[in-house]
């Protein structure tokens, strides 16, 4: 008699902070209400076989041995070898499907989710239930993702995957996270349909501010890009190159901007219409700054903001994917208004992190 096993870890929008995890700043994230669901039966013996209908592939290996990689981004093979290393004992293989609602390569966290989703899963099959602690989910996750394969993101979206919720993620080691009370109403994704570049435009921004923040070090012998003021630096910027001075003038704004949204999320009921002014402005930035942002995406913005929205901003890396916008009351309004502009509109709403959703018994031993 073997027993099913289901597992829900969920996509994520950035909603301050944006561009900021990797350099230790603060950011301020939401789990939403689609998600990676990884269902399995077990087998008789130690193989795990994959079925993945949304993308036509399908994966099979042996989880009692370190798993050889394909090629970069083997996100399910790189997390089994990681839970492994963290004491997992696979004595057991699954039949598994995986299905998402989450718009692939998007910036809405669709590979964090899998990865968080697949070490939740793996661990589920062989203790019987989730790790006790979401942070180590959301470690091993990001071992897997990003460590494994020399990739330059940060944590933000495994945290936030594996934990629900809004949460203000303090991106310093040691990572500290703490959950806001307000309520968040009227979110509308917007998918742009065109793919982005994650691993490309987090390289380039990373590059430019490092060597940005070379020259304030140099030139600041305290400095500190949470305590520093931009005043401070002001008289240094003309010692960066041009994408270096830009990047680091928008991280600051936006190190503020996460600042201000603390403060007024850490209210059961904030201001909405002061809450969509930030993120305008937190996107302006993002734009303007930093250089995220597509024709498309500022169409689709521009259309969400005509339809009723308060506010809003690209999401994820950038360079193609996701917006989203603030819109309580008007949300199919927005929705449908994002349509127009040629995206995909999505009404959605805060969830939970990584979830063990069922374990039904099952009939048979497992195909083996």
């Amino acid at each position: 008699m073997g027993r099913r096993v289901t597992v829900s870890a969920p996509g994520r929008i950035c909603l301050f902070g944006e561009h900021q995890d990797f350099l230790g700043l603060p950011v301020i994230a939401c789990a939403i209400d689609l998600d990676i669901r990884i269902t399995g039966t077990p087998r008789s013996d130690t193989r795990f076989a994959v079925d993945m209908p949304d993308i036509g592939l399908r994966d099979e290996f042996d989880a009692s041995r370190t798993v050889p990689y394909r090629g970069d981004r083997d996100y399910i093979r790189s997390a089994t070898n990681v839970v492994s290393r963290n004491g997992l004992d696979f004595s057991r293989g699954y039949d598994c499907t995986i299905r998402g609602t989450i718009p692939i390569n998007a910036g809405a966290s669709s590979s964090s989710a899998l990865t968080v989703a697949w070490v939740g899963f793996a661990w589920a099959t062989q203790t019987g239930s989730l790790p006790d602690q979401c942070e180590l989910i959301a470690r091993m996750a990001h071992l897997a993702e990003v460590v494994e394969f020399g990739e330059p993101g940060g944590m933000m979206d495994h945290y936030t995957s594996a934990i629900g919720g809004l949460l203000h993620i303090d991106c310093r080691e040691p990572i500290t996270v703490d959950r806001l009370p307000a309520r968040l109403d009227g979110l509308v994704l917007g998918d742009s349909l065109e793919p982005k570049d994650t691993t490309g435009v987090l390289k380039r921004s990373r590059s430019a501010v490092e060597t940005g923040l070379a020259v304030l070090r140099d030139a600041i012998g305290d400095f500190d890009f949470r305590t520093t003021t931009l005043a401070e630096v002001e008289p240094f910027l003309s010692a960066m190159p041009d994408e270096s001075r830009k990047r680091i003038v928008a991280n600051f704004h936006n190190r503020e901007i996460c600042r201000d949204a603390k403060e007024l999320l850490s209210s059961a009921d904030p201001d909405p219409k002061r809450l969509g002014e930030l993120l305008t402005e937190h996107h302006r930035h993002l734009r303007d700054g930093i250089g995220i942002s597509t024709p498309k995406i500022e169409r689709m913005l521009d259309a969400a903001m005509e339809a009723g929205a308060l506010g809003g901003k690209v999401n994820g890396s950038g360079g193609g994917g996701t917006m989203f916008a603030l819109a309580p009351g008007r949300q199919q309004e927005v929705k449908e208004a994002l349509d127009a502009a040629g995206g995909n509109g999505i009404i959605i709403q805060p969830r939970q992190g990584a979830t063990l959703l069922e374990e039904d018994e099952t009939d048979e031993e497992g195909s083996g």
